[in-house]
């Protein structure tokens, strides 16, 4: 027997249990996985506690939880090439990862060797904040000197979103609360406060003009900057579901590159970006770690240890 985070039902934190489970196998074409580190992303509870948005995704009931896994092959199945016993590994399964034992599909799911000099901690948090930042800048071809507005800059998407976009040549602002300026100065952001007046305050901040937007959170930031005369086409948003403003660029992880993450990954291991860790939890408290990401208001990453 191994152990598994599950759910029988849809609801908050509350539902989900820490149970054993009967231990699964590599089939030919699959890597199992030993978990080490899951890292929590918004996506992770949403889809526990929203059977519309799970059943997009094709998550039932009973379900599993967790999407971002970093660990050690610990079997290997028939056909599999370029991973073997032992190798540290990171990637994705959706709705599965927090479990003792992850088994894999390299060929249709994310599953990459951990560079040197990255911790499980920070590989577990990299697949989906990664492919999603990557993909926010992309789809606004951000270049050297841009004026760049991140909404929601202190999250855990965010956090690397404003640090490739440094290191891509742009000025960054950043919306968040008061209580979070400090941090994002480490990062070379210029931070303001969100809320009623964001126009007026990033026109303060940027008289010359902003030129380009990333919405990590609703649509107040892809709105202001609309205001602010950002064309449509130099904006995206990650999370605005059906309300995203005529022409915005709605955009995800799924729209990234499939080197993306490695490159990230590299530049990681390299001191060239670093991944804040919020909080750690070992799995027995996980509820309190979902509990502290649902919150929205926790700086860089939650990761959860196995």
């Amino acid at each position: 027997m191994s152990r598994a985070v599950v759910h029988e039902r849809f609801g908050g934190p509350e539902v989900l249990e820490l149970r054993e489970t009967p231990e699964p196998h590599a089939e030919p074409g699959r890597v199992r996985v030993r978990v080490t580190a899951a890292g929590l992303n918004p996506m992770d509870w949403i889809f526990v506690s929203s059977p519309a948005i799970a059943e997009r995704f094709g998550l039932s009931l009973p379900g599993g939880f967790g999407t971002d896994f970093a660990g050690v092959v610990d079997e290997v199945g028939e056909g599999v090439a370029g991973f073997a016993v032992g190798d540290r590994v990171y990637g994705g399964a959706t709705g599965r990862a927090l479990a003792d034992l992850v088994v894999v599909d390299p060929a249709a799911e994310q599953l990459l060797h951990t560079p040197e000099g990255v911790t499980d901690e920070v590989a577990a948090t990299l697949s989906v904040a990664g492919l999603t930042a990557s993909a926010a800048l992309d789809a606004i071809g951000l270049k050297e000197g841009d004026t760049l507005l991140v909404g929601g800059a202190a999250g855990g998407v965010g956090v690397l979103t404003v640090q490739l976009a440094r290191r891509s040549g742009a000025r960054v602002i950043g919306t968040a609360s008061e209580g979070t300026f400090g941090f994002l100065r480490e990062f070379g952001v210029e931070p303001v406060t969100y809320g009623p007046g964001l126009v007026e305050r990033v026109r303060a901040l940027a008289p010359e003009g902003v030129s380009a937007a990333t919405d990590l959170f609703g649509t107040e930031t892809a709105e202001a900057a609309l205001a602010l005369g950002v064309p449509a086409a130099r904006i995206s948003t990650i999370a605005a579901g059906t309300d995203v403003p005529a022409g915005v660029r709605p955009t995800g992880g799924f729209q990234a590159r499939p080197e993306d993450l490695e490159r990230i990954a590299a530049v990681i291991a390299a001191g060239g970006i670093r991944v804040p860790l919020a909080a750690t939890f070992p799995v027995e408290r996980l509820r309190e770690a979902v509990e502290l990401q649902a919150g929205r208001h926790v700086h860089g990453k939650v990761v959860v240890t196995l």
